[in-house]
């Protein structure tokens, strides 16, 4: 009797009780997980981890990603540089000064 009470119990539940512990779920990456991942790869020239991080996302959520990385990081360069985010740009892509 008490095994049908828990065969109840389980198809109540759907078994999530014992497959959850043996299996946790995966959570799917954010795009700013994927582009943080993406531009550390590039700068180390880790081919595989760029097609790894270029899958999480769809390519228009990557190119935001990146582009929001970006802007954050000449942001806080130009803050410890106290200079202007467009000298910081400029500087890191060898361009002169305007």
């Amino acid at each position: 009797m008490w095994g049908w009470v828990r065969g109840i119990g389980s198809r109540v539940t759907g078994g999530a009780r014992a497959e959850g512990r043996a299996v946790p779920e995966e959570r799917p990456h954010n795009l700013f997980e994927a582009a943080a991942a993406y531009v550390s790869a590039c700068a180390e020239d880790d081919q595989d981890r760029i097609d790894e991080a270029a899958g999480w996302v769809s390519p228009e959520a990557l190119s935001f990603g990146v582009n929001e990385l970006a802007c954050r990081a000449v942001i806080a360069l130009a803050r410890e540089r106290d200079e202007s985010p467009r000298t910081v740009a400029r500087a890191l892509l060898g361009l002169p000064a305007a």
